[in-house]
């Protein structure tokens, strides 16, 4: 039992960095009592961490391995823990928005460095176990995050969904400290231009969506807002397409398998993940329900998704991406198209039918993406290949939880977390926008995909970040 102990070290910190992408779902209504939010403010609240995990994570793995995985592991775990220890203590919203910002540096670097220590410690069958094992865990953290969170805020309070993670990152460092080993490979090389001009165009451009949602789309600030994240987007695409040793190398992303792979992934976190807030805010504000009550509510997702992955792995393995990704992402569209049952007189069973296409359509695309994306590139190009895909899952989150926001917003004209004549038109009309997300972007993956493309063959999965 002794060698799997790297594994659970390695998946508890994964679990714990993903879970918190969702945990904060359920004790939003919670925050915004206690600390005074605004309905943009909760937004940034999900949007500081997701939004600094996709602008962090291809450098901070360029970084280990420069100087070692398992020490920037060990610096990352350290870091979320002291960020979680702030969230839980923040007495106001800035400072709970500054200290996620925080937790997602830290996250950055476990995620970058996880499978890259997992692929040192293993070899053979174990490998495969072990990166399976990893993938599970992973799959089932984001559901599981809005089930911890209930269980959480309403036995102690929303405090404890943050201070949690210091029991589990004490004995992650352990474990950790313990059982790997430093790989430094080569030398050191940090693509800083590529990261300032990735964060702040992505960060300018959730801006001017959650500006314009709470405000005006067409006041100075919002347009100010959307030209500085298209300035700042091209220049970050001139830098890459300039740098001796880029952060995203775009030449691979005229590969079909790959592009498609991260559409697939930006439209999955979009469609798929970015409502729960705004359904959390319907079942506590409007319906009176109680975090826990609410996290119980969402199980169909994660418990759906969960069996799929699992047992459609085996029969899914050989099949073509357009049916598992493209496929999918149709599924999921449909479940947050169905989640438009809800209507003014509705109860929460109205949720039931469109969590469970969503977590069909997850449970079909997730395992999918990685090992697709890897299949696209030689060997050593594994790491840059797969860390897009994970980018892509946090940058589509981010952005699905400002515009569906923005949307809901819009049309209610109403604050968060209380019952206004349009409330339930403008949870439709979020909803609506997903669906047809992640409708759209499955038909532009399977033309993706149906492009001719020569995959490269892997006998054995490779570490998704490097």
């Amino acid at each position: 039992m002794r060698k799997w102990i790297p594994l659970v070290a390695a998946c508890l910190g994964t679990f714990m960095l993903l879970i918190d992408v969702t945990i904060v779902n359920i004790a939003l209504p919670d925050i915004q009592q206690d600390l005074g939010t605004t309905f943009s403010q909760l937004q940034w609240v999900m949007d500081a961490y997701a939004l600094v995990l996709a602008a962090l994570v291809l450098a901070a793995g360029s970084l280990a391995d420069g100087v070692g995985h398992k020490r920037i592991y060990l610096i990352g775990t350290t870091l979320f823990a002291l960020a979680s220890l702030a969230c839980g203590l923040a007495s106001d919203a800035t400072l709970l928005i500054a200290a996620r910002a925080a937790q997602g540096v830290g996250a950055a670097a476990m995620f970058a460095t996880t499978l890259a220590l997992l692929h040192a410690t293993y070899t053979g069958r174990d490998r495969g176990v072990a990166f399976a094992t990893w993938g599970a865990v992973s799959g089932a953290a984001a559901g599981a995050g809005v089930v911890l969170g209930g269980v959480l805020t309403d036995l102690l309070n929303w405090r404890w969904i943050f201070f949690v993670n210091l029991p589990i990152s004490a004995i992650t460092l352990w474990l950790s400290a313990m059982v790997f080993t430093d790989n430094a490979r080569r030398t050191l090389r940090f693509d800083v231009p590529g990261v300032v001009t990735f964060s702040a165009g992505a960060a300018a451009l959730t801006y001017a969506i959650i500006h314009g949602g709470e405000n005006s789309w067409t006041d100075a600030t919002t347009s100010w807002s959307f030209g500085v994240a298209v300035v700042m987007l091209a220049a970050f695409v001139i830098v890459e397409l300039r740098q001796r040793n880029p952060m995203l190398p775009l030449g691979l992303l005229v590969r079909p398998h790959l592009s498609g792979s991260v559409i697939g992934a930006l439209v999955l976190s979009f469609a798929a993940f970015s409502s729960f807030p705004l359904v959390a805010l319907w079942m506590q504000g409007t319906l009176g329900m109680s975090p826990l009550e609410n996290g119980l509510a969402a199980l169909p997702m994660p418990v759906v998704a969960f069996l799929v992955a699992g047992a459609g792995g085996k029969f899914l393995h050989n099949v073509a991406p357009q049916v598992t990704i493209g496929g999918g992402l149709a599924v999921v569209g449909a479940g947050s198209l169905a989640l438009m049952l809800v209507g003014p007189d509705s109860d929460w069973t109205a949720t039931v039918p469109g969590l469970a296409l969503i977590g069909v359509g997850v449970g079909m695309v997730s395992p999918a993406l990685n090992a697709t994306a890897l299949a696209a590139v030689p060997p050593q190009q594994s790491g840059v290949a797969s860390g897009t895909v994970n980018t892509a899952r946090q940058l589509g989150l981010a952005l699905g939880i400002a515009v569906l926001g923005s949307v809901f917003q819009t049309i209610t004209g109403a604050d968060a977390g209380h019952a206004g004549p349009n409330y339930t038109s403008g949870l439709d009309v979020a909803f609506a926008v997903a669906g047809i997300v992640g409708i759209v972007g499955a038909a532009i993956v399977v033309g993706l995909f149906s492009r001719r493309s020569t995959p490269v063959a892997v006998s054995e999965p490779e570490p998704a970040l490097s």
